[in-house]
């Protein structure tokens, strides 16, 4: 062989034996874009981290909102019938006067006002009805200091213990409120 031409077992052996001059172009473009795809893969994972994060911020934050507007519902239902209590307790007095009048005896000529104090009675029964207030049935129910006050205990022949015998004036509920208690009285042991 002559000494222009070299095999390419020479060539290889002497490109062995020269010092490394570092990674060829191709080499370091190919490093540097497996960099960058690590790069843009750690990138990646991070902004999928914060959209996660962000997400369930959102996600709980608008359930805090939804649970404060549903307290402020809530709140402002309990004001309501706070204030209409006092109104309607006011009315529930009226309609015991207004049994009163119309348990009393009254002679032949006052038969007119009697028929226009029971139209009144009415409307105001209705009224309140309209509004959620229910008398509390009291008369021959067992003694509950939730929704009766005694006033009396008495010894009843026939009557069991802590039954209701009397009722002096009517107990009123406002939806699942007591609004007054009844005044009863009740049975005891003889």
């Amino acid at each position: 062989m002559s000494s222009k031409t070299r095999s390419i077992d020479e060539m290889n052996d002497e490109r062995e034996n020269e010092p490394d001059q570092g990674e060829t172009p191709v080499q370091e473009a190919a490093t540097d874009e497996a960099g960058a795809r690590e790069g843009e893969a750690d990138s990646l994972d991070e902004l999928t981290r914060e959209r996660d994060e962000m997400r369930d911020r959102l996600l709980r934050k608008t359930a805090e909102f939804d649970n404060y507007r549903k307290r402020v519902d809530k709140e402002r239902r309990e004001l309501s019938q706070w204030a209409a209590a006092d109104v309607l307790t006011d009315l529930v007095a009226i309609l015991d006067d207004f049994d009163r009048a119309l348990a009393a005896e009254a002679p032949e000529e006052a038969e007119p006002y009697r028929t226009g104090v029971e139209l009144i009675h009415r409307q105001l029964g209705e009224l309140l009805r309209k509004r959620g207030v229910t008398p509390i049935e009291a008369l021959g129910a067992d003694f509950d200091p939730n929704l009766h006050q005694a006033v009396a205990y008495e010894e009843t022949p026939g009557a069991r213990e802590g039954q209701v015998i009397g009722e002096l004036r009517k107990g009123y509920r406002l939806g699942e409120r007591l609004l007054r208690p009844a005044l009863v009285r009740v049975a005891k042991a003889s």
